[in-house]
């Protein structure tokens, strides 16, 4: 723009002036002609005023409103876009996880063994709970990969619960089998009340996956069960160079659907383009675009129209500033932002007609004001004379001078704003107050706003970089305290498969990332078994690490031959010499003579054990209590005997067990326990433990796990002569 006499042509400033100006220059003309021509002449002059005042209003309104549609719709779809796009990029980090955990899982199958699992179960419904479906001609009892991956239904029951944007999750294993957590086990059966079959690997989730290697989303499908629209994410798992299977999880797209829905108004709407340029979400009705599903909606970047296939193209590879593009005879403002995660794209639709309304309004109120105007003159029109054709010239003058001024005082502060702003996008350097913006009025207040919004955005910028390190440094060192924890306790069963005199399976479950529970078994010679089942006082990772001790001086004294007392006691003189923090642990400590059946024992106040008699009920053993280890120095412990026959069974577990809470705040307590291990005495190891586990989760429910889930169950099968007969 260039400058005369201090004003900008062509910008705000020149345009304040120029209107200011052109009303005066007006009201002293129509002056002037009424002394010196005729009314005809009147007319014209005002004809021609009325004209130019026109073209100018029209223009500068239909600028500002093209900067207004500019800036609004391409903000709207940029943020559109980022929140879709934000939420597949979740649903992408998760789908990571998983399809690591799965390749780590099938890499140590051999280790982790197979784990139990089971058809849907429509007494769970409403809660996420694993379920195993198959193709058609598919047996999953028979399937070697089900067990496997079934040792991780915790962490996908887990994810599937954390999640904001994740309904359900599974994997499609190469055998044709189907493992799925979902809150929705019902929907799984037809109206005979047999499972419905999948085409596992059929599915195109399956075969894009397979087919990329790598981590692919499908179009936008109806849900098997629900028939709500989704995509589904998946990525394919192998594991020692041998694929095992696909893991994937649906992203349900309701909430998508219905904002769209909502955007309809009548100046425009926004709508979704996928990969392949059809519209899969927009308005009902718009009378611009028909969303349909895949393989029946237009590719819109083969469409007839070449400007709206061009726009399109645009919009899908790297976005669009605004377009006006003509549809059927009608003009649309336009813009299209991607979603790199997915390669979609979110595109806002205007109506020009809409748009210039407002511009149209406005010049007809002005013909009106005009006419009014004319008419007003030409009735005073003997009244002008020249002093008023004097005092017109002097306050033209004056309003030249004043309008100069006073756009001078406007325009100033908002170029240097505008400056600034631009720099900052431009460099990175943040907005700062300064002097020429103190003039108290909006621009004052508008540049306040934006130094604050400045110093807040450096203040955020620092904050969320040092909580996102503390925070990976935490979880990385959790995830490795797990790690270690877990890999104190023993995990591979059978346990010892050379012994067929009895049978042990034991589980710990903590409530925190680490646990301060901890169990253990081990043979201390050839007819001696020993039986640890412990409670450390706290959580989290002081208690985790209080526990590693524990264990190992407990342990390590039964091996040296200590009967079940005297390992009590030297651990709490170990203990109690370097306990600044006062920590302390319940233990029951048991050793069994495999030959006899006899468990001579000692419990540091511990929870009672519960004992089966041959061909009896579970019962609970309300035994002598000592003091808590770590508690007091100089404690004595007492033992005790427990004769177990063939068929006899002990159950032993920690407080986290009976105290689990529901939402009524109602402890599980003693008597379910029991009646839980009743209903199925004859059971396994393995099943009595999974049976008490899902009669706790299904009590507590939706209630927050406190403490740890620590159980084990020994069943004694008495020497190999007693077995046989």
């Amino acid at each position: 723009m260039k400058k005369i006499f201090g004003i900008k042509i062509g910008g705000l400033q020149q345009k304040i002036i120029n209107i200011v100006v052109f009303f005066i220059l007006a009201i002293v003309a129509a002056s002037a002609v009424l002394e010196v021509i005729k009314t005809r002449e009147l007319s014209k002059t005002v004809s021609d005023a009325k004209q130019k005042q026109t073209r100018s209003i029209e223009d500068i309104s239909q600028n500002t409103m093209k900067t207004v549609v500019e800036q609004s719709t391409t903000t709207t779809t940029q943020l559109e876009a980022y929140i879709s796009n934000e939420m597949f990029s979740d649903v992408k980090t998760d789908i990571l996880i998983l399809q690591e955990t799965a390749q780590q899982t099938f890499e140590k199958k051999d280790e982790l063994g197979a784990a139990g699992f089971s058809l849907p179960d429509p007494s769970l419904e409403g809660e996420y709970c694993a379920q195993v479906l198959s193709e058609a001609d598919v047996d999953p009892s028979s399937s070697e990969l089900l067990g496997t991956v079934a040792n991780m239904q915790d962490m996908m029951v887990t994810m599937c619960k954390h999640s904001e944007y994740m309904y359900n999750c599974y994997m499609g294993l190469a055998d044709g089998s189907f493992y799925l957590v979902d809150p929705h086990p019902e929907n799984k059966y037809d109206e005979n009340g047999d499972p419905i079959p999948i085409a596992v690997r059929q599915r195109p989730w399956y075969l894009n996956a397979v087919e990329s290697g790598e981590v692919s989303f499908s179009g936008v499908i109806r849900d098997t069960y629900l028939g709500e629209p989704c995509v589904t994410c998946s990525a394919p798992v192998y594991a020692n160079g041998e694929l095992y299977g696909v893991v994937a999880i649906d992203v349900f797209l309701t909430s998508i659907e219905e904002y769209v829905e909502k955007s309809a108004g009548t100046a425009g709407f926004i709508c979704i383009v996928n990969d392949n340029g059809q519209v899969v979400f927009a308005p009902k009705n718009n009378g611009v675009f028909y969303a349909d599903w895949e393989d029946e909606a237009e590719d819109l970047r083969e469409s007839e129209n070449q400007q709206l296939a061009s726009f399109v193209k645009e919009a899908l590879s790297s976005g669009t500033k605004v377009n006006l593009i003509d549809i059927r005879g009608k003009e649309y403002y336009m813009t299209g932002v991607p979603m790199n995660t997915v390669g979609w794209t979110v595109i806002s639709v205007i109506n020009k007609d809409a748009i210039d309304a407002p511009t149209n309004e406005m010049l007809d109120k002005y013909d009106k004001i005009n006419e009014q105007s004319a008419t007003r003159y030409k009735k005073n029109n003997k009244s002008i004379n020249i002093k008023t054709l004097v005092a017109e010239i002097l306050i033209l003058a004056l309003g030249i001078y004043i309008a100069k001024r006073t756009a001078g005082k406007i325009v100033k502060p908002i170029e240097t704003m505008t400056s600034d702003i631009m720099e900052g996008a431009r460099t990175g350097k943040l907005f700062e107050m300064q002097d020429i913006y103190r003039t108290k009025d909006e621009i004052e207040v508008l540049a306040e706003a934006f130094d604050d919004l400045s110093k807040k955005t450096r203040q955020y910028i620092i904050d969320i970089t040092e909580i996102t390190k503390e925070k990976e440094r935490i979880g990385t060192e959790l995830e490795l305290a797990r790690k270690i924890q877990a890999d104190m306790l023993p995990s591979i069963y059978p346990a010892f498969p050379d012994r067929t005199e009895f049978d042990i399976y034991a589980t710990m479950t903590p409530a925190k990332e680490v646990g301060g529970d901890f169990y253990d078994f081990f043979l201390i010679d050839d007819d001696h078994l020993g039986m640890v089942m412990a409670d450390v006082s706290g959580k989290g990772v002081p208690a985790a690490l209080f526990m590693m001790m524990s264990k190992i001086i407990i342990n390590n004294l039964a091996l040296q031959g200590c009967s079940p007392a005297e390992a009590l006691e030297m651990t709490n003189e170990v203990i109690c010499q370097n306990n600044d923090d006062e920590m302390f642990i319940t233990v029951w400590l048991g050793v069994l003579e495999i030959s006899t059946g006899k468990i001579t024992a000692a419990n540091a106040g511990h929870e009672f054990p519960m004992i089966r008699k041959a061909n009896g009920d579970y019962e609970m053993l309300r035994d002598k209590h000592g003091f808590v280890v770590g508690g007091l120095e100089d404690m004595k412990y007492t033992e005790y005997e427990i004769q177990l026959d063939k068929g006899g069974a002990l159950f032993l577990y920690t407080d986290g067990v009976i105290e689990a809470t529901n939402s009524d705040k109602e402890l599980f307590g003693i008597d379910r326990l029991l009646e839980v291990l009743n209903e199925n005495k004859d059971s396994d190891t393995v099943s009595i433990l999974s049976n008490v586990r899902a009669a706790v989760d299904g009590f507590a429910g939706e209630a927050e796990q406190f403490d740890d889930l620590t159980m084990l169950v020994f069943i004694y099968h008495g020497n190999d002569k007693d077995k046989n007969e």
